[in-house]
């Protein structure tokens, strides 16, 4: 069986990355392909405690950028194990929301941690396991501010990622642009600021490009336990 392919997704808080990534997804399903949804951090049951720890969980507010780090490739290589490998050896798209190209941009850009210990880390957890096609959505910091007040969660509930200030931010954005700028191949840059369908229509527009193979011969195998 022929190897799936891999996309990721990323760009910063409030974005509109999770919802593509749900709009790609049942578009490749009508097209009679296998898909895998998974997401960072998180996507096995190792990393949705890890999630929550690095998100949500009152004690996260004092974690230094190291520990930070850690825990993310913690996430990271439990899922890339447990979940996205077998999923590509069974033929599968796997798409994720976000992979390590965040880590690069939000702990090694934005924390400004030490690149190189950032990138040796980011290999150690992925291995060969890289996303063929990676789509960033940029949007400015407004429109990012206004779509995460819209997010609907219980008072009580504090993301912790989104209350950085705006400065980091910025660097969060330019660390995506100049992921785009080093790796042209793999990496699209899109304006996240369009209509959610204006949106789906140009990332249709770079997978049917990137994948005219796949797309022209789908897998119509059921999807029972990829999925």
């Amino acid at each position: 069986m022929s190897r799936g392919a891999f996309i990721s997704f990323e760009g910063s808080e409030g974005c509109g990355k999770s919802t593509q990534v749900k709009r790609l997804a049942s578009r490749l399903e009508r097209a009679g392909l296998r898909v895998l949804i998974t997401r960072e951090p998180g996507g096995t049951a190792i990393g949705e405690k890890i999630r929550d720890l690095l998100q949500f969980a009152p004690e996260s507010f004092a974690m230094t950028p190291e520990t930070e780090l850690l825990l993310f490739e913690a996430s990271r290589s439990q899922l890339v194990r447990e979940t996205i490998r077998p999923a590509l050896e069974q033929g599968a798209i796997v798409i994720s929301d976000r992979f390590f190209d965040s880590t690069t941009v939000y702990q090694g850009v934005a924390r400004k941690l030490e690149p190189d210990i950032v990138a040796t880390l980011n290999n150690f957890a992925v291995g060969p396991d890289r996303p063929d096609l990676t789509i960033i959505l940029e949007v400015d910091g407004a429109t990012a501010r206004a779509r995460m007040l819209r997010r609907v969660r219980p008072v009580t509930v504090i993301d912790r990622m989104e209350q950085e200030p705006n400065e980091f931010y910025e660097r969060v954005c330019e660390g995506y642009r100049e992921l785009a700028r080093r790796e042209p191949a793999r990496i699209r840059l899109l304006d996240g600021s369009g209509s959610p369908d204006e949106i789906e229509k140009e990332i249709w527009r770079e997978v049917s490009g990137h994948f005219p193979a796949l797309l022209a011969s789908p897998k119509k195998e059921d999807a029972a336990g990829v999925r």
